[in-house]
């Protein structure tokens, strides 16, 4: 489940329809009716509710899949792999204490743990102005 005050209209989540979860962009955000409306990839609009919506970790194929592509910049700590698009850089670091660095011209954001792809969205447009899809 998704807490409602993280979803941003063209955000990327997975939304549970009739017991499967399908990848979808959400087209619009309810506030009155805490629903969200989302166009999965088979090209259905429905209408959620935040419990039925899930996030999707932040991992290299949903990188590539935003159009990052790896870099051969330093990794953190050595462990690790940087990730571009344009200026921005998502640096992923693996092992005990996992850690992504989100870098855009003189900004950057490190943040302990994972985030999922949606959370990245949102810094990615408070970094930039612009929405990253």
């Amino acid at each position: 489940m998704i807490n409602f005050s993280e979803l941003k209209v063209g955000d990327i989540v997975l939304a549970k329809y009739e017991e499967q979860l399908q990848e979808g962009k959400i087209l619009q955000v309810d506030g009155e009716t805490r629903q969200v409306c989302i166009l999965t990839h088979d090209d259905q609009e429905n209408w959620y509710t935040a419990e039925e919506l899930f996030p999707i970790p932040v991992t290299e194929e949903q990188l590539i899949k935003l159009k990052f592509r790896k870099t051969d910049q330093a990794p953190i700590n050595g462990n690790g792999q940087a990730f571009i698009r344009g200026p921005f850089t998502v640096l992923l670091a693996q092992g005990d204490h996992p850690k992504i660095t989100l870098h855009y011209r003189d900004e950057t954001r490190n943040i302990a743990g994972s985030i999922m792809v949606h959370q990245l969205q949102n810094h990615y447009h408070g970094m930039t102005l612009f929405h990253l899809d």
